[in-house]
Order: structure tokens, then sequence, then C-alpha cells
């Protein structure tokens, strides 16, 4: 069985990042991932990259993929399920076959926070959705909600308003808290009204979406519901090691993204990232290389 020097978990920025520089390390290098490009693809806008100007998630993506191939890193197109321990480092288990390696890194990065609430697990895919560019145009001249105050939340209701002839964002706080420049851009938008210190407790509708209600008795009636509350991290994967996790289940990293594992590296979301940005998740995955090529020197 071959042994790679540095087995890279997860396809987006931190993963990519981390294969670019391995290679050029000349570790030997492969991502095992579904699909390259993770969660960002998602995004329908990004301003906020260096070098890269309004542009979608999956067009930043498909950059960095042109980089994955220039440099010949393999991808796995699989999902790890497990990873254990030996004498040789590690072996990381697919649905379908295993690996082992020298060193690991976990780039696995966010889910969805999931609406846990009545009757919303009843309407996922039947008016409520998780991902605004992909489902926005099916809400043409319709009104629709957005659940969430984070940057994210207030982005998907621009982009829902291009589409929909009014849009909600419901928040539990006093104040959404997105960039400065998105808020600007909400509140000066005719289309969304924000209804603060509030949240949904019920999702209603016979075969779809019709109205939600918040929990001071207020009914919206609605089309569709855009959920934007966050995000929990993927680190599921460590249940048979020891990896030191925070309350949040984000893994804890040292400043050269070392877990408590000798060899094992977490970089991206899916770590103790207060900024979780393409940027930062790029410059940690590539930290994560540089840290994995120096131990393996010594």
């Amino acid at each position: 069985m071959d042994i790679y020097d540095f087995l890279i978990i997860g396809g987006g920025p931190a993963g990519q990042a981390a294969a670019i520089y391995a290679s050029r390390f000349r570790l030997k290098t492969a991502i095992i991932s579904e699909k390259l490009g993770g969660i960002i693809v998602t995004a329908h806008e990004v301003e906020n990259y260096p070098g890269f100007f309004n542009g979608t998630g999956e067009e930043l993506m498909k950059i960095f993929k042109k980089q994955i191939k220039y440099y010949k890193v393999p991808v796995i197109e699989s999902m790890a399920v497990n990873i254990l321990k030996n004498e040789n480092g590690f072996i990381v288990k697919t649905y379908d076959n295993e690996y082992v390696s020298k060193t690991v890194l976990i780039a696995t990065g966010t889910a969805w926070r999931k609406l846990e609430v009545l009757g919303a697990k009843n309407f996922e895919g039947k008016g409520i959705s998780y991902c605004a560019l992909c489902d926005a145009p099916l809400f043409k001249d319709k009104v629709v909600g957005v659940v969430g105050g984070s940057d994210g939340a207030a982005k998907n209701a621009l982009l829902l308003a291009k589409y929909a002839k009014k849009v909600y964002i419901i928040y539990r706080g006093e104040n959404i808290r997105s960039e400065p420049i998105n808020t600007e851009r909400v509140v000066d938008n005719k289309k969304i009204e924000i209804i603060t210190k509030s949240n949904v407790v019920e999702v209603k509708g016979e075969s779809k979406v019709e109205e939600v209600v918040l929990d001071g008795g207020k009914i919206l009636k609605i089309d569709g519901l855009f959920i934007e509350i966050g995000s929990v991290p993927n680190s599921f994967l460590l249940k048979s090691l020891k990896v030191k996790l925070d309350e949040k289940g984000q893994i804890i990293v040292d400043e050269g993204m070392q877990t408590n594992i000798k060899g094992l590296f977490a970089a991206g979301d899916v770590t103790i990232n207060p900024f979780k940005q393409i940027i930062t998740a790029s410059y940690q995955g590539s930290i994560a290389a540089n840290s994995a090529y120096k131990e393996l020197k010594k």
C-alpha cells in the first residue's frame, strides 16, 4: 500500500491552498473530497478576496481548481468516514477504501445549522431552503423570509430581492450584524424589511410553506423561508481520536495548525477561527502544509 506524506480531507479553500503548498514542497499529497469547492460555492457574490472581485464563490473555486490541476494533485472523490492512528502515521477510511499517510490535514469546514422549530423539517425542499444561490430564482415575484442576522443573511436577502417582491429578515437580536457596507445596502433596499427581536417558532402550510409564526404571535404570510443561522463544524471524523475540541466542536490548533496529536493538522472553518473567511481558511491551509513539511523533514 502506498503511503502518503500529507493527506488532506476536505476540498474547500483551506484544503486546496494546503494542497498547492504541499505540492510545491514536493510532498506526496492527495485530497479526499466528494467535490472540490466546499460550502463557499453557494456564495452568490465574493467581493473581499484580493485579486478576485464581483464573482461567485463557484467562479473563485474554479480558479483554485486550476491550480490544483496544474500541480497535479490527485483528488480522491469520496467521503472520509474515519481516521485511525497507526505506526506509519494515520489510516484514513472512506466508504470504499482506506489510505495511509504520515500526516493528515482536517479541512472539512462546516455544515449549515438547521432550523429546529415546529414544522420546519417537514418543509425542507418545500419552501425552506439553506441555499439562496440555488433557489432564489424559484421565488420570482413571491414573498420570502430570511432567518438570521449575519453578513450571510444580509447577502442572501439582497440576492433574493432581485427576484422576490418582498423579503423579510427575521433576527432575534436588536440589530443585524452584517458588514457595514451590506447593512447599508439592506437598509436602502425598499423590498427588504428587517424584523428584529423575533424568532420563528413554527412553520405552517399544506404542501409547501405558507406562513411562519413568530414568538410574539405575529404571523407572516410567505412563500419561502431561507435559513442563515450559522454553521456547525464537521469534526465528526475525530471521534476515534482524542483530539481537543472546544464546546462548539471546533478543533483546537496551535499557531502551526497542529492539533494535540502529532502529525494531525486542521485548518479552515472547522477550527477555532473567529473570522471565518476564504482568505483566512487559505492562510491556515498554507500554514498547515508548511508545518507538515517541517515535521516530515525532521
